[in-house]
C-alpha cells in the first residue's frame, strides 16, 4: 500500500510557519525515509545518522521545492545522496561490510515467525547489496515501497521505459537469487 502524498497545502499556505511544516513532513516521511535509507545499503548502524542528515537537508531546503514533481519523488532524491554519501564514508572507514545485526526486532508473534522474518530480510539485505545500483533503487522504489514505474521514473530521473527495464531486470536477479537459495542445503 502505497503512502498518501504530502498534503500541498501544507507547503504553500502563508500562514503555516516553517516549523509546522517542518514537522507534518517528518511526521509523514520517517518511515518512508528510514525504509529508503536501509534498502538503499546505509549500515544499521548508520541508520540514526543518515536519517538525520536527510531531514536536516528538508528542513534547510523546504521552502525550495515547488511541487513540479510528487513530495516523495523530491524527497527520495534527497535520501538517495545522503544514502550513496553514508556508504562511501563507510567504505572509506572500513574498507568492507559491516555484518548483519543478529538481532532485529520483529513484531511477530511467535519465536519461530521472528525467525523467519529475520531470515527474510537479510536475504532481501544481502541480495540489495549484491545487485547493481541503478536495479537496486529501481527495486527498492517499486517493490519495496510500491511506487508506481512512473514515480519512480520520475524520483530517478529516468525514462519511463528504463524504469520498467531496470525492474524486469533486478526482478529476473531476484528470481535467481530465489532459485539459488532453495538449492543451497
Amino acid at each position: 500500500m502505497q503512502a498518501p502524498d504530502l498534503d500541498q497545502s501544507l507547503l504553500h499556505t502563508e500562514s503555516s510557519p516553517k516549523g509546522s511544516q517542518f514537522d507534518a513532513v517528518y511526521e509523514q516521511y520517517f518511515s518512508f525515509t528510514w525504509r529508503c535509507l536501509r534498502s538503499l545499503g546505509v549500515p544499521p548502524a548508520q541508520l540514526d545518522d543518515a536519517a538525520q542528515e536527510v531531514f536536516l537537508v528538508v528542513h534547510r531546503r523546504l521552502g525550495t521545492f515547488e511541487g513540479s514533481s510528487s513530495f516523495r519523488s523530491w524527497l527520495f532524491g534527497i535520501v538517495r545522496h545522503v544514502a550513496f554519501n553514508q556508504r562511501r564514508m563507510v567504505k572509506r572507514k572500513t574498507g568492507r561490510c559491516e555484518p548483519l545485526d543478529s538481532n532485529l526486532r520483529s513484531s511477530a508473534p511467535s519465536p519461530h515467525e521472528s525467525a523467519e522474518a529475520t531470515e527474510a530480510a537479510a536475504f532481501i539485505e544481502q541480495f540489495l547489496d549484491g545487485l547493481e545500483q541503478k536495479k537496486r533503487e529501481v527495486f527498492a522504489l517499486a517493490v519495496l515501497e510500491e511506487l508506481s514505474i512512473p514515480e519512480v521514473s520520475e524520483a530517478l530521473g529516468i525514462p519511463l521505459n528504463t524504469a520498467y527495464t531496470r525492474l524486469r531486470r533486478a526482478r529476473e536477479d531476484f528470481r535467481r537469487a530465489l532459485e539459488q537459495r532453495r538449492h543451497q542445503p
